[in-house]
């Protein structure tokens, strides 16, 4: 699969670079004349690389402009249906010196986690999707309109292996690490209807696994970090998670030890009862935008790199985050900021 890695080394390689130019000619160049891009809220679907990049992007470089691009997973495989994906995790960081939406600039470096999906035919990109923490980056300005989470809040590692950007493996063990990852998930749906002990975690989880997931939710450690600070609230507030696989589609695809899954949606659960970040039950069903990568060791998934769409979450249901973010912040200086090279040092007194 290195050939599709190869399509998108380019347009990977503007943006650690900073060009942004370069980046956007890349990525119309890469990419087919009908493919469809898919973005994280507020941002929505685009039908043009061009426009794509315009929306997206362009306002990024603007409130960061020494932006820079650092993958620390890209992985490629065929999917269940035979289609062919590539998957990037890492960081978009650099100087946060100008508002993006409506979060106040700090003047100091930041960083945004991505996980992004690049479906490929005839050596052109046809379909994009896309996460971006943008919760993560209203929490480094402080400027957190949410509640707070019951995980960790920390900058996520990159595989403790640091074997992200060059996997190797065969064909069959990328067909065993995909093969885990969905039998691990379709145990995981036994449960709230049975025992905590028919998803069998021991089975499939590492004992020293780390879950990380997105701002507002956090990282969990082990079994136990996973299920305190993410999975019972969830499950006790969506109680019928997993009973609407028909009305769903998920792509998995693996590269050696490496799984990678995307869905636009790949979840749909009712928020029935209360206990999850905060939402009061709403009676509603709503979908969720989950792209998430697993690493096995020994077996077991020792690894869980996970982002959610909160933020499209709380549209459904009526709540407007950025609001709220204006509210909170709205005697705060919204002025870009200038960091000269050149200063005067503060006289001592």
């Amino acid at each position: 699969m290195s050939a599709a890695k190869d399509l998108i080394a380019p347009w990977r390689a503007a943006l650690y670079a900073g060009d942004k130019d370069t980046a956007r000619a890349s990525l119309k160049n890469i990419t087919a004349p009908k493919a469809e891009f898919r973005l994280c809220y507020p941002f929505g679907d685009f039908d043009q690389a061009e426009t794509f990049f315009d929306t997206a992007f362009t306002p990024l470089f603007q409130a960061f402009p020494d932006l820079e691009r650092r993958d620390y997973l890209v992985l490629s495989g065929l999917d269940q249906d035979g289609a062919e994906w590539v998957g990037c995790a890492g960081q978009y960081m650099g100087t946060f010196s100008a508002p993006w939406l409506d979060i106040p600039p700090t003047g100091h470096i930041a960083q945004m986690r991505f996980h992004e999906f690049y479906r490929i035919e005839n050596n052109r990109i046809v379909a994009f999707q896309g996460l971006w923490d943008i919760p993560e980056l209203m929490l480094q300005a402080g400027a957190w309109p949410l509640s707070p989470s019951l995980g960790r809040e920390w900058s996520v590692p990159a595989p403790a292996t640091q074997d992200g950007l060059r996997i190797e493996g065969t064909e069959a063990e990328a067909l065993a690490t995909r093969n885990h990852i969905i039998a691990m998930l379709e145990a995981m749906k036994r449960h709230p209807t049975l025992a905590p002990e028919q998803m069998e975690m021991e089975r499939f989880w590492h004992p020293k696994m780390n879950w990380y997931g997105p701002a507002g939710i956090g990282t969990g450690r082990g079994i136990a970090g996973f299920r305190h600070w993410h999975q019972i609230p969830y499950l006790a507030a969506m109680p019928d998670r997993g009973q609407y696989q028909d009305q769903i589609h998920c792509h998995f695809f693996a590269e050696g030890q490496y799984a990678g899954v995307t869905g636009w949606p790949n979840m749909m659960q009712t928020l029935s009862n209360d206990g999850w970040l905060g939402i009061a039950p709403t009676g509603q069903k709503v979908t969720m935008r989950s792209l998430d990568f697993w690493r096995l060791e020994d077996g077991k998934i020792r690894e869980n790199w996970v982002l959610v769409d909160l933020l499209d979450v709380y549209a459904q249901i009526g709540v407007d985050v950025f609001a709220r973010l204006r509210e909170f912040n709205k005697v705060r200086s919204l002025s870009p900021i200038h960091n000269p090279i050149d200063y005067t040092p503060l006289e001592q007194s």
